[in-house]
């Protein structure tokens, strides 16, 4: 099959489509047949290495895994022998976890990571939903409980996570206020924001306005000054997957590790949010996007073998929504 493989850390320019051995089925493993998989900012940091220490995990001189990828939708070609809850032909989506490789025509994943597509989406808006929809839905139900009548910020809001955000906020009855340029206001007010805040005109941890909730996703801003905007009991989430232009994930991690030590003396609850795929958490997402309260908003979409410049324009570009590559 083919796939987008790197052998070496470093730019985009270490991706390379080649042609690999197909994935062998497991006994609870489903094969499946990508049409379209999602490009996430934690593609390009593992494509570069970032940051250094990382690589204990991830592979001290290149990656342990050489395709890159983890989010995909697509068709079921094969089961394993312990695999009960699909058959070949099903249009599925999922999460590849630790394991990468969406770049490619096949993957294996296991049962358990994988749930029906929703049935109004297209492969391409399916594969937006997995690592961004559940970054999202986690930090606003799991972690951040938010309830209806709260008020909810989104620092980062026409992100692929923020985009979703703000699309969850609104479905669990919060107001909600999205943080973004200017050039992007009207789609964060398109997908259903009470209020949007241009942060080159106004700074939302000065103008007075307190939040129930803040879901931060670009790691910019102090904890002294995040936790300004917050209520006296309110819940800051720490989530650094939006850092792009070229960012290290040093700072985000640096603003995440600082939260989690100050969270024990301070009344506000400061949460680092980490992230795990699950079929429950699939499972809702498709719920919400059949019942028309989820859409994904796909900025760009790019060939497999363009997969290469899709990394890149996510990486420094400032993407708005998703990027995805299809097959």
């Amino acid at each position: 099959m083919k796939a987008i493989v790197q052998d070496r850390y470093g730019s985009a320019d270490v991706l390379a489509l080649r042609e690999v051995d197909d994935p062998v089925v497991t006994d609870n493993g489903v094969l499946v047949r990508i049409r379209a998989a999602a490009v996430n900012a934690a593609d390009w940091h593992i494509m570069r290495g970032d940051p250094y220490l990382a690589r204990a995990s991830i592979g001290l001189r290149r990656p342990k895994a050489r395709i890159r990828g983890r989010d995909f939708a697509g068709q079921v070609e094969a089961v394993g022998k312990a695999v009960t809850r699909f058959q070949p032909g099903d249009e599925v989506y999922g999460e590849l976890g630790d394991g990468n490789g969406s770049f490619a025509e096949y993957t294996v994943v296991a049962e358990d990571l994988v749930e029906r597509k929703p049935a109004n989406l297209t492969f391409e808006q399916a594969a937006a939903l997995p690592l961004a929809g559940i970054t999202a839905l986690m930090g606003l139900r799991d972690v951040g409980q938010v309830k209806p009548g709260q008020r909810v910020l989104i620092n980062g809001a026409s992100g692929g996570v923020g985009l979703f955000a703000v699309q969850l906020g609104k479905a669990f009855g919060a107001e909600v206020t999205g943080v973004c340029s200017a050039k992007n206001a009207d789609l964060v007010r398109s997908v259903g924001a009470d209020q949007v805040i241009d942060y080159a005109q106004d700074d939302f941890t000065r103008n007075g306005t307190r939040y129930d909730l803040v879901f931060d996703l670009v790691g910019n801003r102090s904890l002294t000054e995040l936790r300004r905007a917050l209520t006296p009991a309110g819940t800051l989430v720490l989530s650094g997957g939006g850092v792009s232009n070229g960012g290290s994930l040093l700072g985000p991690i640096g603003l995440i590790a600082k939260g989690s030590l100050l969270s024990w003396f301070v009344r506000q609850r400061l949460i680092a949010l980490v992230t795990k795929p699950s079929q429950e958490r699939l499972a809702t997402l498709r719920e919400l996007a059949e019942s028309g309260q989820l859409t994904p908003v796909i900025d760009r979409t790019y060939p497999l073998r363009e997969a290469a410049e899709a990394i890149r324009y996510l990486e420094l570009e400032h993407a708005r929504a998703k990027v995805i590559v299809t097959m």
